[in-house]
């Protein structure tokens, strides 16, 4: 009896934390419902008009033989009578779960870790709250957020067969709740959010690294295959021959990680982690005490981890650039996908390459600059302001360090899409014909930099800014095939940026792009320098 009590009482108002997390984060959760919903629907129309005939399935079955396609999509199942369920499943699975991976931890980790560092949990623990309750109601937030993205998953996937479009929403779903745990139990072992992420996030690339490796010595999954929960999921072999049991590999994870966070939640203090943290140098260098060195120095392992990631997948998906020509051939239907000439087909859809990677460097500059709006609520920005700089000062040093890593990263991808094309053919002049082509886009990756600068600045919704990212990879991947109107796609930087090389740069739309970024950047300082500070 006295048990069950003690047990009861780490656990109280565990439902009053959730009603309360699930308030402040129900618009974000809804948010990636739709998204996932919307762009998985589109994509299925897509696909059904890419892939008419059993011959264009076949010609994309092709591709499996290549190992950088498998590494991008999944094991593969059924290739002498590919369907078109089995291609959705390689084309969409890993793209679904690691999304669903990414909201998790996400989630998980601002509220539970994240509460932490901000204080807020600590006027939470000024209520009669059970030591257990903050991190299970987290928990049970990231359950409740991958229930409802597994319902939209199932939804947008059903026409192609119920019960495979089941099992897509609830592989999808347990991934992401799988990962959550896998950041809760990040967050006890350190005391900084960030960190928390970082670590999670390195784990999941390492998932999604050991998955692909393991289904290249083995197209249909090896060994090494079943370390990866990636794997697990992708092994129900769905819309092929549906099996449940690989998942409850998850299930018996999620569950062990979950119960081993909160075991090691009960042994620390509230704000600290298991992990001992090391002092910091007792005097900085003269530019890391300016905002440039700040923002160097803050942002610069993010987006060294982002490029090295990047490059890898440009490298794999440039090595794809000399198969465009069987699978046109088979498949003409693809050229109504892809904005690829029959002139010399493998220029112009390394050029295409280039262009669906910009979305990278896009999205990591959005994100880079929307941080100092979080550092504004939480503080630090008004710790800078009280050392003496300008508001302007340190927007201005945030805008830049962020565009000019994005920038930088494009040209990284642009570099390795060239090595890709150069290990398949011998030319090694791809790697400096691309690398120039990716400079092209740096326009649209400042405007758009610029436009999350002036979101930061003006105080306006970041999803204002997010809902560009989302139209631009709406406008870039299936904007063809949806025949999106001529001024919607107008709306897209990336509409207006040359295919080079087989396109020449033209001058006209990157100076407009690069004249609209001043302007929204002048915006956004100009409200900075005149609004109050949250």
């Amino acid at each position: 009896m006295r048990v069950r009590t003690l047990a009861r009482s780490r656990y109280a108002a565990t439902p009053f934390v959730l009603r309360l997390y699930l308030r402040l984060e129900r618009s974000w959760i809804l948010v990636w419902a739709v998204s996932f919903l919307t762009l998985m629907y589109l994509s299925v129309i897509a696909m059904e008009q890419a892939y008419p005939t059993q011959e264009a399935l076949q010609a994309r079955a092709g591709l499996m033989s290549n190992p950088a396609a498998i590494m991008m999509t999944g094991p593969a199942f059924a290739l002498d009578d590919y369907t078109f369920g089995a291609m959705l499943a390689n084309e969409l699975s890993l793209w679904t779960y690691i999304p669903a991976a990414i909201m998790s931890i996400l989630l998980a980790v601002r509220r539970s870790r994240g509460e932490e560092e901000t204080g807020r949990l600590e006027v939470l623990a000024a209520m009669p709250l059970g030591r257990h309750a903050p991190v299970a109601a987290a928990a049970l937030t990231v359950a409740i957020a991958n229930l409802i993205v597994a319902a939209a998953i199932t939804l947008a996937v059903a026409s192609v067969g119920v019960a495979d479009a089941l099992a897509f929403g609830i592989s999808a779903g347990l991934t992401g709740i799988l990962f959550g745990a896998v950041a809760l139990l990040c967050g006890q072992m350190t005391e900084h959010a960030k960190t928390a992420s970082g670590l999670a996030f390195g784990i999941l690339g390492l998932a999604v690294i050991v998955r692909g490796f393991g289904d290249v010595i083995e197209p249909t999954g090896s060994w090494l295959s079943w370390f990866s929960p990636i794997a697990w999921a992708q092994q129900t072999r769905l819309f092929t021959d549906l099996r449940w049991w690989p998942l409850l590999f998850t299930v018996s994870a999620t569950v062990l990680i979950a119960g081993l966070a909160m075991a090691l939640n009960a042994r620390r203090d509230l704000g600290a982690g298991l992990l001992p943290t090391r002092s910091g140098p007792a005097s900085a260098s003269d530019f890391l005490a300016t905002p440039t060195g700040l923002a160097v120095r803050l942002l610069s392992g993010t987006f060294v981890a982002w490029s090295a990631g990047l490059f890898v997948f440009a490298v794999a998906f440039g090595s794809l650039a000399t198969s465009i020509d069987t699978l046109l051939a088979d498949n003409p239907a693809i050229g109504e996908w892809v904005a690829i000439s029959t002139d010399d087909l493998t220029l112009s859809f390394a050029s295409v390459i280039v262009s669906l990677l910009a979305l990278g460097p896009l999205i990591l500059g959005c994100s880079a600059i929307l941080q100092l709006r979080r550092d504004e609520r939480e503080g630090r920005l008004s710790a800078l302001l009280t050392a003496g700089f300008s508001r302007l000062r340190i927007y201005s040093a945030w805008s830049a360090v962020s565009s000019a890593g994005a920038a930088l990263t494009m040209v990284v991808m642009g570099a390795g899409t060239g090595l890709g094309l150069f290990l398949v053919t011998g030319d090694a002049s791809w790697i400096a014909s691309l690398t120039f082509a990716s400079l092209a886009y740096i326009p649209a990756i400042v405007l758009v930099c610029a436009l999350s600068a002036a979101v930061a600045g003006t105080a306006a919704p970041q999803s204002l800014a997010w809902s560009l990212i989302a139209f631009i990879a709406l406008e870039v991947y299936l904007g063809d095939l949806l025949s999106l109107p001529g001024w919607l796609r107008n709306l897209s930087p990336i509409a207006h940026t040359p295919l080079v090389p087989y396109e020449a740069p033209a001058a006209a739309p990157l100076t407009v792009m690069a004249g609209l970024a001043i302007v929204l950047g002048l915006l956004g300082a100009l409200s900075l320098s005149r609004r109050d500070i949250d």
